[in-house]
């Protein structure tokens, strides 16, 4: 029940808009990270395929 009582306070102080903004932010933080590291991984695959970079890396 505390959680709820400073949700309500934070959107009665900052605004729904920006309590939404923020949750999403927060819950959206790993999966963008995740992302990150796939392309990483993806470009050094690429690039291994193109011969330039060495296979020990």
């Amino acid at each position: 029940m505390d959680l709820i009582e400073e949700l309500f306070k934070a959107i009665a102080n900052w605004g729904f808009p920006i309590v939404v903004s923020v949750y999403l932010l927060v819950r959206i933080e790993s999966k963008i990270e995740s992302l990150e590291s796939a392309i990483k991984d993806l470009s050094m695959t690429i690039a291994r395929m193109n011969g330039t970079l060495s296979r020990k890396d």
